[in-house]
């Protein structure tokens, strides 16, 4: 692909035998001749990573198989669409090698794009039919034959066997079965799910997707190692004023509306804050409140974080001035206070410097910060000691049931997840988008609240 200046078109697969002669799902074989504009190299790819984090979120939910097809369809409906119908091959092609080229570059990178990459082409194939299936297969090339009749014939029982065994009708002869070296498909033969003679493995044409789902792993994974020998040897210095800040941020960028303005039940005044903060807040932010509350202090990072949050929720600037004054006040004294930190509070509100607006920080933010001694920020889920955590969680309300599912996910680095989980746990409503950001999640709950405010009157 090559990169080029807005004001250049690209070069789209125009032709008809161009698009005939792509697969339904393409492979990814080889980065396209494309000539990419700089706002699709990102866009694209953003919207294709809203698609993976989305169904990384849905695996870490623990969705079933069948929740799972319709939560990708759903994701790729949504987020991939484009306004041209032509170009919506192209902007799939493109994203795919642009977060290649982002998520090569570590080994914990890697292996999170392979998981998703591969999840993503699985649900995408079984959403095929038959005809769009058999035309994957042959860009794959395989030299699997199909069973003769004679040969299902004589081992036509030992299938049923194994059919009948995972719930399903005996197969019959109109069923298209493949015969394949069983080391090729290791999660059929695991699972139990195939019946294996001589070496071989008879897969149904509807088991089929854990064949290509195997290959096409293992043929992603070999690219990806390839990637990052081209990035560290020669596309990160060559592209570093242009291409490389995107490619370095993406991987962390937070997808959703930045909260840099108040938003609907997000209002709060001095007399009201204590309140909302028990209901409210996030753990990250409940924790820095209850902190700044009993020390009358926080360090920079806390200071941000906090201070963000509030403004981003509808504390105006008179309000955050009297707030931060008050607690500070107690501990270094009022003129300390108005020379060495209400400047930095006017600051974060675009009122002196550059005047700059800045966004409250997103959970992804908070997650990758790191926290030194002595520092409050950062996130609960990440940063706590188990113990400490539990105890925090427990002050919230949190009931122990919960908090198993919430601790369990901790241990599994789904940080984001356990904070969805203890939104659902204290206000007894499913969160499906999950949390992402802490503003989201107080906004959520003043609407939940208001909601069950306004049926109970």
């Amino acid at each position: 692909m090559e990169i080029v200046r807005p004001q250049s078109r690209r070069n789209f697969l125009s032709s008809s035998n161009d698009v005939v002669s792509v697969p339904t799902i393409p492979l990814y074989r080889s980065a396209p001749a494309l000539e990419v504009r700089l706002e699709d190299f990102e866009s694209f790819a953003i919207d294709r990573l809203r698609v993976l984090k989305g169904i990384s979120d849905g695996l870490s939910r623990g969705k079933k198989p069948e929740e799972m097809e319709i939560l990708v369809k759903d994701l790729w409906k949504v987020n991939m669409r484009h306004q041209h119908a032509s170009e919506v091959l192209n902007k799939d092609i493109i994203s795919h090698f642009v977060l290649r080229l982002v998520y090569c570059r570590t080994e914990d990178l890697r292996k999170w794009f392979l998981s998703m990459e591969s999840a993503l082409f699985r649900y995408r194939f079984r959403l095929l039919n038959a005809e769009a299936q058999r035309a994957v297969l042959d860009e794959f090339d395989l030299s699997y034959k199909a069973v003769s009749n004679v040969e299902f014939e004589s081992i036509k029982e030992k299938l049923g066997q194994v059919a009948r065994s995972m719930g399903q009708p005996s197969p019959t002869a109109d069923t298209i079965f493949y015969k394949v070296p069983f080391e090729e498909v290791p999660e059929l033969v695991a699972g139990r799910k195939v019946f294996i003679n001589q070496g071989y493995a008879y897969v149904a044409m509807n088991q089929v997707v854990s064949l290509v789902a195997t290959l096409f792993r293992s043929q992603l994974s070999k690219t990806l190692i390839l990637t990052n020998r081209k990035w560290t040897s020669s596309i990160r210095e060559q592209e570093r004023h242009r291409l490389t800040p995107i490619v370095e941020a993406l991987c962390s960028s937070y997808l959703g509306p930045d909260y840099s303005q108040s938003r609907e039940y997000a209002d709060i005044s001095l007399k009201d804050i204590d309140q909302v903060a028990k209901s409210s807040f996030p753990l990250c932010m409940r924790h820095l409140f209850d902190k700044l509350r009993e020390d009358h202090h926080l360090k920079h990072g806390g200071r941000m974080q906090l201070g963000l949050f509030l403004k981003g929720v509808g504390l105006n600037l008179d309000d955050a001035l009297a707030f931060w004054r008050a607690e500070f006040s107690k501990k270094v004294g009022l003129e300390k206070f108005e020379k060495q930190y209400a400047y930095n509070i006017r600051h974060n509100y675009g009122k002196e410097g550059k005047r700059t607006d800045y966004t409250p920080y997103s959970c992804q933010k908070i997650i990758s910060s790191t926290p030194g001694a002595g520092d409050q920020h950062g996130c609960p889920y990440r940063h706590f000691s188990e113990e400490n955590l539990r105890a925090a969680l427990s002050r919230m309300g949190v009931n122990s049931r919960a908090m198993e599912d919430v601790i369990d996910k901790v241990r599994n680095r789904h940080y984001q997840l356990a904070c969805t989980l203890t939104f659902e746990a204290l206000h007894g409503m499913p969160c499906d988008a999950g949390i992402n950001h802490p503003n989201q999640y107080f906004s959520d709950s003043q609407k939940i609240l208001q909601s069950k405010k306004d049926s109970s009157v």
